[in-house]
């Protein structure tokens, strides 16, 4: 099994999608890229420890690609808007890939490359690229967000699009 390190705005949304791809496992929820030690939500949503809310997962490379993570991950957020995903603002809510090893450096930088030689996004991706320190889980409440409270506004609103457009565009990756 291999790690991956990803923010695309909310942890909420980001838990949601990865934790339904197969060969995903151990999807949590949670901030890094920061400069605060075990940092509490209150403060991060005040921008004010660096860090990113983000997730951190296990992959298992025979059953999902590294390519395959990185195209659901441009495809379920804007990676051209700095430290913004909708109404969500600041920089904890920035779009950053956090990698955990040379290789993971080599194919996001291609891959990035290969993006925005192609002009798939009007603006100009602004997601980061920056070598993966430390990871800090969020609290628990904060666990399987979307699946337990379904029905809440932010999540019919802004993650059942993703979840959607996920399903429609991604069947071959889904458990």
């Amino acid at each position: 099994m291999k790690l991956g390190v990803f923010a695309s705005g909310c942890f909420w949304c980001t838990e949601a999608v990865f934790k339904r791809l197969k060969g995903v496992s151990n999807v949590k929820s949670g901030y890094t890229g920061g400069f605060i030690k075990n940092p509490p939500y209150r403060e991060v949503c005040q921008g004010i420890t660096g860090h990113a809310e983000g997730i951190s997962f296990n992959f298992n490379e025979s059953l999902i690609s590294y390519v395959d993570l990185l195209e659901v991950f441009f495809a379920t957020h804007d990676p051209t808007t700095l430290n913004r995903q909708a109404n969500d603002v600041g920089t904890q809510y920035r779009s950053a890939i956090f990698y955990t090893n040379d290789n993971q450096y080599k194919i996001a930088s291609k891959y990035i490359m290969s993006l925005e030689k192609a002009k798939i996004f009007k603006n100009t991706i602004v997601t980061e690229l920056r070598p993966f320190e430390v990871f800090y889980n969020a609290e628990s409440d904060h666990d399987n967000y979307y699946d337990l409270n379904r029905e809440q506004p932010y999540c019919r609103y802004l993650i059942d699009p993703k979840i959607e457009k996920l399903t429609r565009s991604f069947k071959k990756l889904l458990k």
